[in-house]
């Protein structure tokens, strides 16, 4: 519980940090066109600046907005992603196209990102602006599942056992699971095997990966511990094997 309550004060201490930088890179672009704009208002006002003067600002202006119109978009769009849409902070564990993905550090611009391998990866706000995002962090209590076959010829005592005994787990390790739970026959496959799922609750989400794999594989050999308690096994069908004796070629002696 402290681990985790220091874990949790460490990366709001992060996102706090990043967040003063965004707010920061914002205010310097902020004030750089506050102050283009006090200027111009400025010879206007003082009259100092002719038709000329303003036409020819006028003709910079338009080629500036032709040669930099996408990155101003994109700072822009960037501005909202981080500041409106805000989908996760730092230290949140995310899914983007399909890969988890920790993140680390944010600015105005990009965002970096950690894999599972500590691999660093740099996304534009642009970018991700447009993609689906999963934050593992602000999710509710995630489900999980074990998938396994049994054999066709298994009694449904024993499948029913099997549900008892899974049950009395979970309700020894509340800290862990909720004690709701679901035990269903998915399909038959070849008047041989079952196909079978097991979905249980976490008490957490998965923005612990370690934590969350740990709970899985040991939730996993309670289940194997209870195949070899009730001799529930799944075993091939039987095949034919035929044999056939070939005589062997001689006529190379000849």
């Amino acid at each position: 519980m402290m681990l985790k309550v220091y874990q949790e004060r460490k990366a709001l201490a992060h996102a706090l940090s990043d967040t003063k930088t965004a707010v920061k890179q914002l205010n310097k672009l902020v004030t750089v066109v506050l102050v283009v704009v006090t200027i111009v208002v400025w010879l206007l006002l003082m009259e100092i600046a002719t038709t000329k003067v303003l036409v020819f600002l006028s003709s910079q202006l338009v080629l500036a907005a032709f040669m930099f119109g996408n990155t101003c978009k994109n700072i822009f769009e960037a501005i909202i992603f981080v500041f409106v849409m805000h989908p996760f902070d730092v230290g949140d564990r995310c899914v983007i196209d399909g890969i988890e993905l920790l993140v680390e550090e944010m600015n105005i611009l990009t965002t970096v990102f950690l894999k599972l391998n500590n691999e660093k990866v740099y996304y534009p706000n642009s970018v991700l602006a447009v993609k689906p995002i999963s934050n593992y962090y602000r999710s509710p209590s995630m489900g999980d599942s074990v998938e396994f076959a049994v054999d066709f010829m298994t009694p449904a005592e024993k499948i029913g056992a099997l549900k008892e005994k899974v049950k009395r787990y979970l309700e020894r390790n509340p800290q862990y699971w909720y004690p709701n739970f679901g035990l269903v026959v998915k399909e038959i496959e070849n008047v041989n095997k079952i196909k079978m799922g097991l979905y249980v609750t976490h008490t957490m989400n998965f923005q612990e990966f370690g934590e969350k794999t740990k709970r899985r594989s040991e939730l996993v050999m309670e289940v194997k511990k209870i195949f070899e308690e009730l001799n529930i096994r799944y075993n091939l069908i039987p095949q034919g094997v035929h044999l056939r004796h070939l005589e062997p070629d001689t006529s190379y002696l000849k």
